[in-house]
Protein backbone atom coordinates (compact mmCIF):
# COMPACT_ATOMS: atom_id res chain seq x y z
CA UNK A 1 0.00 0.00 0.00
CA UNK A 2 1.60 3.24 -0.57
CA UNK A 3 1.69 5.93 1.77
CA UNK A 4 -0.83 8.04 -0.12
CA UNK A 5 -3.13 5.31 0.27
CA UNK A 6 -2.46 4.34 3.54
CA UNK A 7 -2.92 7.40 5.00
CA UNK A 8 -6.29 7.67 3.13
CA UNK A 9 -6.90 4.65 4.75
CA UNK A 10 -6.26 5.46 8.15
CA UNK A 11 -8.59 8.70 7.86
CA UNK A 12 -11.32 6.57 6.47
CA UNK A 13 -10.80 3.75 9.05
CA UNK A 14 -10.84 6.72 11.78
CA UNK A 15 -13.79 8.38 10.68
CA UNK A 16 -15.35 4.91 10.49
CA UNK A 17 -14.81 4.37 13.63
CA UNK A 18 -15.60 7.78 15.40
CA UNK A 19 -19.16 7.64 13.89
CA UNK A 20 -20.73 6.90 17.64
CA UNK A 21 -24.12 5.17 16.54
CA UNK A 22 -22.41 2.81 13.75
CA UNK A 23 -19.57 1.81 16.49
CA UNK A 24 -21.94 1.38 19.28
CA UNK A 25 -24.49 -0.87 17.19
CA UNK A 26 -21.19 -2.70 15.22
CA UNK A 27 -19.63 -3.79 19.07
CA UNK A 28 -23.40 -4.15 20.69
CA UNK A 29 -26.42 -5.31 18.61
CA UNK A 30 -24.41 -8.27 17.50
CA UNK A 31 -24.03 -12.45 19.22
CA UNK A 32 -21.65 -10.50 21.61
CA UNK A 33 -20.59 -13.75 23.36
CA UNK A 34 -20.84 -16.33 20.59
CA UNK A 35 -18.15 -14.06 19.31
CA UNK A 36 -16.04 -13.75 22.47
CA UNK A 37 -15.80 -17.64 22.35
CA UNK A 38 -14.95 -17.95 18.58
CA UNK A 39 -12.68 -15.60 19.03
CA UNK A 40 -10.87 -17.20 21.84
CA UNK A 41 -11.12 -20.36 19.56
CA UNK A 42 -9.00 -18.57 16.76
CA UNK A 43 -6.56 -16.75 19.35
CA UNK A 44 -5.18 -20.13 20.10
CA UNK A 45 -4.91 -21.31 16.54
CA UNK A 46 -0.93 -22.30 16.67
CA UNK A 47 -0.16 -21.36 12.64
CA UNK A 48 2.27 -18.97 11.82
CA UNK A 49 0.37 -18.18 8.14
CA UNK A 50 -2.74 -17.71 10.15
CA UNK A 51 -0.91 -15.53 12.48
CA UNK A 52 0.43 -13.28 10.04
CA UNK A 53 -2.47 -12.95 7.96
CA UNK A 54 -4.88 -12.08 11.26
CA UNK A 55 -1.88 -9.41 12.11
CA UNK A 56 -1.89 -7.88 8.70
CA UNK A 57 -6.02 -7.99 9.25
CA UNK A 58 -5.44 -6.25 12.67
CA UNK A 59 -2.87 -3.07 11.63
CA UNK A 60 -5.18 -2.30 8.93
CA UNK A 61 -8.13 -2.06 11.41
CA UNK A 62 -6.00 -0.36 14.29
CA UNK A 63 -2.25 1.32 15.18
CA UNK A 64 -0.91 -2.04 16.65
CA UNK A 65 2.76 -1.04 17.70
CA UNK A 66 5.16 -4.60 18.25
CA UNK A 67 8.49 -2.49 19.09
CA UNK A 68 8.53 -2.76 22.73
CA UNK A 69 7.44 -5.56 22.59
CA UNK A 70 10.16 -8.60 23.60
CA UNK A 71 11.97 -10.49 20.84
CA UNK A 72 9.11 -13.53 19.96
CA UNK A 73 8.27 -15.85 16.82
CA UNK A 74 4.54 -15.46 17.43
CA UNK A 75 2.77 -19.24 17.18
CA UNK A 76 -0.75 -17.64 17.55
CA UNK A 77 -3.04 -14.44 18.12
CA UNK A 78 -2.82 -15.28 21.77
CA UNK A 79 0.59 -15.03 22.01
CA UNK A 80 0.55 -11.44 20.21
CA UNK A 81 -2.42 -10.13 22.98
CA UNK A 82 -0.52 -11.48 25.94
CA UNK A 83 3.13 -10.21 24.51
CA UNK A 84 5.66 -9.47 27.38
CA UNK A 85 7.66 -6.44 26.59
CA UNK A 86 11.58 -5.85 26.50
CA UNK A 87 13.29 -5.32 29.67
CA UNK A 88 12.60 -1.84 31.07
CA UNK A 89 9.98 -0.84 28.93
CA UNK A 90 7.71 -0.33 31.80
CA UNK A 91 9.98 1.39 34.43
CA UNK A 92 7.73 1.70 38.34
CA UNK A 93 7.80 4.62 39.93
CA UNK A 94 10.11 3.24 43.29
CA UNK A 95 8.29 6.12 45.69
CA UNK A 96 6.38 4.68 48.46
CA UNK A 97 3.77 7.46 48.08
CA UNK A 98 3.03 6.80 45.17
CA UNK A 99 0.45 3.92 43.35
CA UNK A 100 1.60 3.49 40.49
CA UNK A 101 -0.77 2.75 37.15
CA UNK A 102 -1.07 -1.17 36.92
CA UNK A 103 -1.06 -1.36 33.22
CA UNK A 104 -1.02 0.52 29.93
CA UNK A 105 -4.61 2.21 29.51
CA UNK A 106 -6.71 5.51 28.51
CA UNK A 107 -8.04 7.09 31.60
CA UNK A 108 -11.73 6.98 31.72
CA UNK A 109 -13.87 8.44 34.19
CA UNK A 110 -12.14 9.28 37.90
CA UNK A 111 -12.29 10.81 40.73
CA UNK A 112 -14.34 10.55 44.10
CA UNK A 113 -17.12 7.96 44.91
CA UNK A 114 -19.92 9.65 46.50
CA UNK A 115 -20.97 7.42 49.27
CA UNK A 116 -21.32 4.56 47.22
CA UNK A 117 -21.73 5.99 43.64
CA UNK A 118 -19.63 5.79 40.86
CA UNK A 119 -20.00 7.24 37.33
CA UNK A 120 -18.56 5.35 34.19
CA UNK A 121 -19.57 8.48 31.82
CA UNK A 122 -21.17 12.19 32.94
CA UNK A 123 -24.71 11.05 33.70
CA UNK A 124 -24.70 7.51 34.56
CA UNK A 125 -23.76 6.54 37.60
CA UNK A 126 -23.95 2.96 39.39
CA UNK A 127 -23.33 1.51 42.45
CA UNK A 128 -20.72 -0.30 44.12
CA UNK A 129 -22.26 -2.93 45.86
CA UNK A 130 -24.02 -3.89 42.03
CA UNK A 131 -20.11 -4.27 41.25
CA UNK A 132 -18.28 -5.58 43.73
CA UNK A 133 -20.54 -6.59 46.52
CA UNK A 134 -21.86 -5.29 49.39
CA UNK A 135 -19.28 -5.90 51.90
CA UNK A 136 -16.64 -4.73 49.69
CA UNK A 137 -18.62 -1.50 48.48
CA UNK A 138 -18.91 -0.46 52.67
CA UNK A 139 -14.80 -0.37 52.51
CA UNK A 140 -14.49 1.78 49.46
CA UNK A 141 -17.61 4.27 50.32
CA UNK A 142 -16.39 7.62 49.98
CA UNK A 143 -13.17 6.91 48.62
CA UNK A 144 -11.63 7.08 45.06
CA UNK A 145 -11.32 5.62 42.02
CA UNK A 146 -10.05 5.52 38.60
CA UNK A 147 -11.20 3.51 35.16
CA UNK A 148 -8.25 2.23 32.62
CA UNK A 149 -9.54 1.24 29.47
CA UNK A 150 -6.83 -0.95 27.42
CA UNK A 151 -7.48 -1.03 23.96
CA UNK A 152 -6.92 -4.16 21.82
CA UNK A 153 -3.54 -2.76 20.20
CA UNK A 154 -2.26 -2.12 23.84
CA UNK A 155 0.51 -4.21 26.15
CA UNK A 156 -2.44 -6.49 28.27
CA UNK A 157 -0.58 -7.84 31.04
CA UNK A 158 -0.97 -5.78 34.21
CA UNK A 159 0.88 -5.44 37.36
CA UNK A 160 0.90 -4.64 41.34
CA UNK A 161 0.86 -1.07 41.43
CA UNK A 162 2.90 -0.96 44.82
CA UNK A 163 3.99 -3.43 47.73
CA UNK A 164 0.55 -4.87 48.49
CA UNK A 165 -0.86 -8.45 49.46
CA UNK A 166 -3.61 -10.02 47.76
CA UNK A 167 -6.52 -11.25 50.18
CA UNK A 168 -9.64 -12.47 48.08
CA UNK A 169 -10.46 -13.10 44.69
CA UNK A 170 -14.20 -12.80 43.69
CA UNK A 171 -15.34 -13.73 40.14
CA UNK A 172 -18.42 -12.72 38.90
CA UNK A 173 -19.78 -14.30 35.01
CA UNK A 174 -21.53 -11.45 33.18
CA UNK A 175 -22.43 -10.42 29.50
CA UNK A 176 -19.47 -8.87 27.11
CA UNK A 177 -20.73 -5.33 26.17
CA UNK A 178 -18.05 -3.32 24.87
CA UNK A 179 -16.24 -0.72 27.28
CA UNK A 180 -15.51 2.00 24.76
CA UNK A 181 -16.84 5.35 25.08
CA UNK A 182 -19.93 4.86 23.42
CA UNK A 183 -21.32 1.92 25.06
CA UNK A 184 -20.65 3.52 28.66
CA UNK A 185 -22.99 6.70 27.41
CA UNK A 186 -25.78 4.36 26.32
CA UNK A 187 -25.39 1.50 28.61
CA UNK A 188 -26.74 1.50 32.75
CA UNK A 189 -24.36 0.00 34.89
CA UNK A 190 -22.29 -1.77 31.96
CA UNK A 191 -19.31 -2.57 34.35
CA UNK A 192 -21.99 -3.90 36.75
CA UNK A 193 -23.46 -6.18 33.77
CA UNK A 194 -20.27 -7.60 32.32
CA UNK A 195 -18.10 -10.43 33.45
CA UNK A 196 -15.36 -8.82 36.15
CA UNK A 197 -13.21 -10.00 38.85
CA UNK A 198 -12.70 -8.27 42.23
CA UNK A 199 -8.99 -8.31 43.55
CA UNK A 200 -9.00 -7.46 47.07
CA UNK A 201 -5.34 -6.43 48.83
CA UNK A 202 -3.75 -4.59 51.47
CA UNK A 203 -0.87 -1.94 50.94
CA UNK A 204 2.24 -2.05 53.24
CA UNK A 205 0.46 0.35 55.67
CA UNK A 206 -3.13 -2.09 55.64
CA UNK A 207 -4.85 0.26 53.93
CA UNK A 208 -7.35 -1.39 51.55
CA UNK A 209 -6.88 -1.60 47.28
CA UNK A 210 -9.05 -2.99 44.89
CA UNK A 211 -8.66 -3.58 41.47
CA UNK A 212 -11.43 -4.66 38.81
CA UNK A 213 -10.32 -5.97 35.68
CA UNK A 214 -13.89 -6.08 33.59
CA UNK A 215 -14.00 -7.97 30.43
CA UNK A 216 -15.51 -6.99 27.38
CA UNK A 217 -16.56 -8.24 23.76
CA UNK A 218 -13.72 -10.79 22.46
CA UNK A 219 -11.98 -10.21 25.37
CA UNK A 220 -11.73 -14.65 26.18
CA UNK A 221 -10.20 -14.40 29.94
CA UNK A 222 -8.80 -13.05 32.35
CA UNK A 223 -5.51 -14.79 33.51
CA UNK A 224 -4.13 -14.39 37.11
CA UNK A 225 -0.69 -15.71 37.66
CA UNK A 226 -0.56 -15.80 41.78
CA UNK A 227 -3.77 -17.80 41.95
CA UNK A 228 -2.37 -19.94 38.45
CA UNK A 229 -5.69 -19.57 36.91
CA UNK A 230 -7.72 -18.39 34.08
CA UNK A 231 -11.06 -16.97 34.64
CA UNK A 232 -13.77 -17.18 31.53
CA UNK A 233 -16.90 -17.00 30.36
CA UNK A 234 -17.54 -20.94 31.14
CA UNK A 235 -15.70 -20.74 34.53
CA UNK A 236 -18.23 -23.17 36.91
CA UNK A 237 -16.07 -21.75 39.99
CA UNK A 238 -15.36 -21.15 42.02
CA UNK A 239 -15.93 -18.09 42.68
CA UNK A 240 -14.40 -17.22 45.79
CA UNK A 241 -10.95 -17.93 45.60
CA UNK A 242 -9.31 -17.12 49.24
CA UNK A 243 -6.10 -15.99 49.18
CA UNK A 244 -2.33 -14.51 50.76
CA UNK A 245 -0.29 -13.45 47.75
CA UNK A 246 2.26 -11.20 48.82
CA UNK A 247 3.54 -8.94 45.53
CA UNK A 248 5.98 -6.65 44.77
CA UNK A 249 5.70 -3.52 43.18
CA UNK A 250 5.32 -3.83 39.15
CA UNK A 251 4.72 -7.43 39.63
CA UNK A 252 3.05 -8.96 37.05
CA UNK A 253 -0.34 -9.78 38.38
CA UNK A 254 -2.37 -11.26 35.12
CA UNK A 255 -3.21 -10.41 31.38
CA UNK A 256 -6.16 -10.01 29.00
CA UNK A 257 -6.63 -11.13 26.35
CA UNK A 258 -7.25 -8.92 24.05
CA UNK A 259 -8.36 -5.75 25.80
CA UNK A 260 -10.81 -4.48 28.27
CA UNK A 261 -10.78 -2.59 31.60
CA UNK A 262 -9.04 -2.15 35.00
CA UNK A 263 -11.36 0.19 37.72
CA UNK A 264 -9.03 0.86 40.71
CA UNK A 265 -10.60 1.43 44.00
CA UNK A 266 -8.61 3.46 46.89
CA UNK A 267 -8.99 5.46 50.43
CA UNK A 268 -9.41 8.96 50.16
CA UNK A 269 -6.21 9.53 51.63
CA UNK A 270 -4.97 9.05 48.02
CA UNK A 271 -5.65 11.28 45.32
CA UNK A 272 -4.63 11.68 41.31
CA UNK A 273 -1.63 12.45 40.79
CA UNK A 274 -0.42 15.30 38.62
CA UNK A 275 -1.98 15.29 34.75
CA UNK A 276 -4.25 12.27 35.27
CA UNK A 277 -7.61 13.08 34.15
CA UNK A 278 -10.11 11.32 31.27
CA UNK A 279 -8.55 11.07 28.15
CA UNK A 280 -5.11 10.53 29.17
CA UNK A 281 -2.90 7.65 27.54
CA UNK A 282 -1.25 6.02 30.42
CA UNK A 283 1.84 3.49 30.92
CA UNK A 284 2.27 0.60 33.63
CA UNK A 285 4.76 2.11 35.89
CA UNK A 286 3.88 5.80 35.52
CA UNK A 287 2.61 7.40 39.12
CA UNK A 288 -1.64 7.09 38.95
CA UNK A 289 -2.32 7.95 42.85
CA UNK A 290 -0.15 10.40 45.17
CA UNK A 291 -0.71 9.77 48.83
CA UNK A 292 -1.86 12.95 50.76
CA UNK A 293 0.22 14.36 53.42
Amino acid sequence: MKPATAQGWRAWRDRLLQHETLNYALTNHIPRVALTHLMGRLSRIENRAFTRLALAVWRLLADLDLSDAAPADYRSLRDVFTRALRPGARPFDPHAQVLCSPCDGIVGACGDVHGTTVWQAKGMPYKLEDLIGLQAAGTYANGRFVTLRLTSTMYHRFHAPADLRVRRVRYVSGDVFNVNPPALRRIPALFCRNERALIEAELADGSPIALVPVAAILVASIRLHFLDVTLHLRWRGPHELPCDVTLERGQEMGWFEHGSTILMFVPAHWRLADGIEPGRTIRAGQPLWQRDP
